[in-house]
């Protein structure tokens, strides 16, 4: 039998029974569960961004494929990749990349655990994660990923790039807390999160707890600054330990989007054509729908 922490109150005080009959552990940062046997718990960040361009003519979508293959390569990915493990107190035990043809990269990272230093306070704490200092905590084996998918519109208007990043991690530590640095990482319209616990791990009577940590929304692992550029949508399934939040940017600039030239080179027919076409997209990625011409909101 292993402990965690040390024990502040008994277990009756941290264990609540649902309708369903299933074990949940409520914590506080002072607050430790002595389990039996080793932390199960397998904690899940999936992390979707997506750049959306207008690319006019066949060189200008082939100018900016070049541009994101050479921003977001095999090496550059795995560069976020390993200052990922080093926030969640990760070993590195392995790296597979590849660079594709025509374009496209993906980086993977099978890691162990870390050496405990110290134990931090705020492990339990619903905000954002650090960006360049190391956070050394205790974790099980796990994997990061990350795969990228440069895309186009059949006529050549638009142009997208999405890159998905998962983080895998077993035992106290939430990957939530690699969040603030790979959004940072990033040149990002619109993002989807998903966060879930999976399995469950028991306390010293035999109990099983699927959750040791509170948590009520990805958002609050976002940093102020950021929340404030995005409009959100929480879609949260509590019951299940599963959450997801979407974030679309609030401000327009469509210089922002524009490969090579800027607004003022377009005529006003053009610049409200590839503002409506522009909208449009972000909407349909940001709301999972196919929305007509004309009908953007």
């Amino acid at each position: 039998m292993k402990s965690l922490g040390t024990i502040k109150k008994t277990i009756k005080d941290h264990v609540n029974k649902t309708d369903k009959g299933k074990w949940h552990m409520k914590l506080t940062p002072e607050q430790r569960i002595e389990l039996h046997g080793f932390n199960n718990l397998t904690k899940s960040l999936s992390f979707n961004m997506y750049d959306i361009c207008y690319t006019r003519t066949k060189e200008e979508r082939e100018a900016y494929l070049e541009y994101i293959d050479e921003q977001y390569n095999a090496d550059r990915l795995t560069k976020i990749l390993k200052q990922v493990t080093e926030i969640i107190g990760a070993h590195v035990l392995n790296v597979a990349k590849q660079d594709y043809v025509p374009q496209g990269a993906s980086v993977t990272i099978l890691v162990s655990e870390g050496p405990v230093v110290e134990v931090p306070n705020g492990v339990y704490d619903e905000s954002p994660g650090p960006l360049k200092d190391n956070v050394v905590m205790q974790l099980d084996k796990s994997h990061i990923t990350v795969h990228t998918y440069p895309e186009f519109h059949p006529d050549e208007g638009i142009s997208t790039f999405r890159a998905d990043i998962d983080v895998s991690t077993c035992g106290e530590i939430s990957p939530l807390k690699a969040l603030n640095y790979l959004i940072r990482s990033f040149d990002t319209d619109i993002m989807a999160i998903d966060y879930r616990v999976r399995g469950f791990t028991r306390d010293k009577h035999g109990h099983k707890l699927f959750i040791d940590h509170d948590i009520s929304s990805i958002q609050n692992y976002i940093p102020e600054d950021v929340t404030d550029m995005f409009d959100m949508i929480d879609v949260n399934v509590y019951q299940e330990n599963i959450f997801h939040t979407k974030c679309k940017l609030k401000e327009f600039d469509i210089n922002n989007y524009l490969f090579g030239y800027t607004k003022d080179e377009l005529s006003p027919e053009e610049l409200e054509e590839i503002t409506e076409r522009l909208l449009t997209e972000m909407d349909e990625i940001f709301y999972g729908k196919n929305i007509n011409k004309g009908k953007i909101g």
